[in-house]
């Protein structure tokens, strides 16, 4: 992610913008590395966020409205006690180090009005969020550093505050184009030109360095050893655009998702480096960035922690499965010579007479054969040549109903474990906690989860996705198993239209036609939603089955989104959702 100096400042400046001058209302702390503030003035009130979380550290002004704990940590009695009331005086930042000063007026228990400092630093796994008296020393800390995990910089109660140790880089803000690229071309041995502004200029992210050498090099790569003087000229041109946007805060909030419109990064410009792969998406403020970038990743890192063990099931009841019909696969295949038993019995049958009593084996005709050609048989000599025929008749009436049953094992194993794929497929499409619910709900009542003690009740089910087609059909696309059978069997008009990846799991599809005929165009439309909401999704030329609703069925004890259907067309669609849902 690329909360890097520049951004920082971006950030700053808004900060002062909508900050400067108003007052702390009310202080949250809602995990140990996270700090609400609530700031009031004449205009309004806003929400202030710092985190000092490993993986996410930021700062911004945030809509969100997290649950805080019952109990106030000490941390936040401390502030609500000290700063309650403070009226923010400053927001500086030393250069374009990821360090921003909050400066607040406050007032002490004997009435007097002393000024108390903030310290947030935004530094990966070191991030903290310092607090600090008038006289530069620490009243507390979100993340107390000792002796014994740093040498360097202790952060403790009752110690002076010292700023982290300055990076050795050129600082865009006193710095120009024309000197960050002598110093490119003064390093010692040969490096991508990415990793050497990287190691040159301070408070800009691999990202932008990388955008650097991708627009100098036009997508070429490029070493610090052969850069041309065209390249040299494009890198200035590129470099000065970046120093102006450091200067002046004139960057635009920009962030980059990949085709599952999961965000991957953000930053302050118009990224080109990923070409088509990637999608950008712009924001009103840098801090409207910030919470759309990290709510979606936390909605994600949730999603992910809570589906774990529905992951987890649902892979081993698959390997169970397909192990399972591999060895009833194998078991059918020892059936298959089961005529060839019988006719031993018949053989045995015709030539009791000639066979001796004790003997291993006999030599007969075969009357089935044309030829009439001879065949060994063996025996039992423990028992007569009657009793032989007799359990050869045996064995082949035994295969030939381990056939019958295999037969019927295997498709029933095989219908689950396509249900077992519908439902892996719904459970990785779950953009939110509710549709996880649902699903763990639905495996509940397919018995794939035992349930201790009484049966919570459950929420009202999600509504189906809705989307619009460009000549303004409705098109609705459920979200799991129970959902599509609810959607296609009860919800839907039978003369409607049914969508459906053909032989892979997905999602029901139909498009509302209120006795309209549809458009080509809204089929397609339809049919690439449908091959989006697959596990298709990430394949090519996908064949969608569409018919009406009227010839869909499903079948007596199918599980839950298993349907049969007729009268269907094929079409071959590449998979793809709007923004517009």
């Amino acid at each position: 992610m690329a909360l890097d100096g520049v951004f920082l400042r971006h950030i700053k400046k808004e900060l002062e913008r909508t900050l400067i001058g108003s007052r702390i209302d009310k202080i949250y702390q809602p995990a140990k590395d996270r700090l609400i503030f609530t700031m009031r003035s004449r205009e309004g009130s806003s929400k202030l966020l710092i985190s000092a979380r490993a993986d996410a550290p930021r700062i911004n002004i945030t809509t969100t409205s997290p649950e805080n704990p019952k109990v106030p940590p000490m941390l936040c009695m401390l502030l609500r006690k000290r700063l309650g009331g403070a009226k923010l005086k400053s927001v500086s930042q030393p250069g374009l180090e990821r360090i921003i000063m909050f400066e607040f007026e406050a007032v002490n228990e004997l009435g007097d009005i002393i000024t108390l400092k903030l310290a947030v630093e935004i530094m990966g796994q070191y991030s903290n969020i310092v607090f600090i008296d008038e006289n530069g020393i620490i009243i507390d800390a979100v993340k107390r550093v000792d002796a014994s995990m740093s040498s360097q910089r202790l952060i403790l109660p009752g110690i002076k505050y010292e700023m982290p140790p300055k990076q050795i880089k050129l600082c865009m803000l006193d710095t120009d184009a024309e000197e960050i690229i002598k110093a490119v071309e003064s390093l010692p041995g040969v490096q991508p030109l990415s990793k050497a502004l990287l190691s040159i200029i301070q408070g800009v992210s691999p990202i932008i360095c990388r955008e650097l050498e991708y627009l100098t090099g036009r997508g070429e790569d490029i070493y610090t050893n052969s850069i041309n003087e065209e390249q040299r000229t494009r890198l200035s041109y590129f470099l000065k655009k970046n120093i102006n946007a450091a200067r002046e805060c004139s960057g635009v909030p920009c962030i980059i998702t990949d085709g599952n419109n999961k965000p991957i990064d953000f930053t302050f410009e118009h990224i080109q480096q990923y070409g088509s792969g990637r999608s950008k998406q712009e924001s009103d403020t840098f801090s409207d960035l910030l919470d759309i970038y990290y709510s979606k990743r936390d909605n994600m890192s949730a999603i992910r922690a809570k589906s774990e063990d529905l992951t987890r099931l649902l892979s081993n009841t698959a390997t169970r499965l397909i192990k399972k019909i591999y060895i009833q696969n194998d078991e059918l295949k020892s059936c298959a010579d089961r005529e060839q038993l019988r006719i031993c019995g018949d053989l045995l049958q015709a030539n009791l007479y000639r066979i001796e009593k004790g003997s291993s084996e006999c030599e007969v005709e075969n009357f089935y054969d044309e030829n009439m050609s001879k065949i060994k048989i063996k025996l039992d000599p423990s028992i007569s040549p009657s009793a032989n025929a007799q359990k050869y008749y045996k064995s082949y009436q035994k295969a030939k109903t381990a056939e019958q049953v295999l037969r019927v094992q295997i498709k029933q194993a095989e219908t689950e474990l396509d249900y077992v794929s519908s439902v892996s497929d719904s459970l990785s499409r779950a953009e939110s906690v509710r549709e996880l619910d649902e699903i763990r709900q639905e495996l509940t009542e397919e018995g794939y989860i035992k349930v201790k003690g009484k049966k919570q009740k459950s929420e009202k089910p999600l509504p189906p996705l809705e989307f619009i087609s460009p000549n303004g059909f409705k098109i609705l696309v459920g979200r799991n198993n129970k959902q599509n059978d609810m959607l296609t069997l009860k919800k839907s008009d039978k003369n409607d239209i049914w969508l459906h990846v053909k032989d892979i799991p997905g999602s029901h599809t139909i498009i509302v036609t209120d006795g309209k005929e549809p458009d080509d165009d809204t089929l397609i439309y339809a049919a690439q939603l449908a091959a989006y909401h697959s596990k298709a999704r990430d394949a090519g030329k996908v064949p969608v089955d569409y018919t009406k609703v009227r010839y869909v069925s499903k079948p007596r004890g199918a599980k839950p989104g298993m349907v049969i259907y007729v009268n269907q067309t094929t079409l071959y669609v590449m998979p793809f959702v709007r923004s517009d849902k």
